[in-house]
């Protein structure tokens, strides 16, 4: 009996061994079932990513175009006047500051419709702050009030403080693409003042204020053109150049 015992034992013993391993096997695997993150479901309102900057007021996602809804930001090749003397790069300095905002960061933009060259129009966030309301907040855009008065009381908190472009009096970028448009019209061949650029990137064109379109040499040998409109180069499948 001692011995039916011990061999009894023996199997209960090598049984509730079998029966704990099979319970961690599965706790294990339960465990490393529950932390795995499922996909995100990304609504279609919303485009999620990490952002590419364009400009102050334009960035890329995922290959989506994304216009910064309601802000106008200083172009790329403009220059501003400082408070008390001399001048500065604010054009360049905007396009920094909205890459410090976005730099290694996921950014989510809700849509706002499109503008008139297709490109989605979004109000922009990262690590919870609003960019476009804070490239006006911290003087580095306008109020795009043409289109949209929604950041009218941070751009009044910023000339306030005299923050950024509200330093003192200057151009604002609509002004700005206004006179450079109005005076390459008039040395372009009929009017068409945009230039159609074959690089090795493909064919872009250059609007006026581009910071490259003083550059720009037009070769027609090469497939390169003119333009009158964006909606003109849109249409026979050239794209913008960055700043443009």
């Amino acid at each position: 009996m001692r011995e039916s015992g011990s061999v009894y034992a023996t199997h209960v013993a090598k049984d509730w061994k079998s029966v704990a391993l099979a319970l961690a096997s599965g706790l294990i695997f339960m465990t490393g079932f529950a932390v795995e993150a499922p996909a995100r479901v990304v609504p279609p309102h919303q485009v999620v990513g990490t952002a590419d900057v364009v400009d102050g007021d334009t960035i890329d996602i995922n290959g989506q175009r994304i216009r910064l809804e309601g802000i106008d930001a200083p172009e790329k090749a403009q220059v501003c006047t400082r408070r008390l003397f001399g001048t500065w790069k604010c054009g360049m300095a905007a396009t920094k500051a909205l890459w410090r905002m976005v730099k290694d960061k996921t950014v989510t933009c809700e849509r706002r419709g499109t503008d008139k060259y297709g490109r989605m129009l979004g109000v922009c966030y990262a690590d919870g702050v609003e960019i476009n309301r804070k490239m006006v907040r911290d003087g580095n855009a306008w109020a795009f009030v043409k289109y949209s008065d929604i950041y009218v009381a941070e751009e009044t908190e910023a000339r306030t403080g005299k923050r950024g472009v509200f330093a003192t009096d200057n151009q604002p970028p609509w002004d700005y693409r206004t006179r450079h448009w109005a005076y390459a019209k008039e040395q372009a061949p009929a009017g068409c003042a945009i230039k159609g650029n074959v690089t090795r990137n493909g064919r872009i064109y250059h609007m006026p204020w581009s910071p490259f379109y003083d550059r720009v040499a037009i070769d027609g040998a090469r497939g390169e053109r003119w333009f009158c409109s964006e909606q003109e180069a849109l249409a026979a499948g050239w794209r913008p150049a960055g700043g443009s």
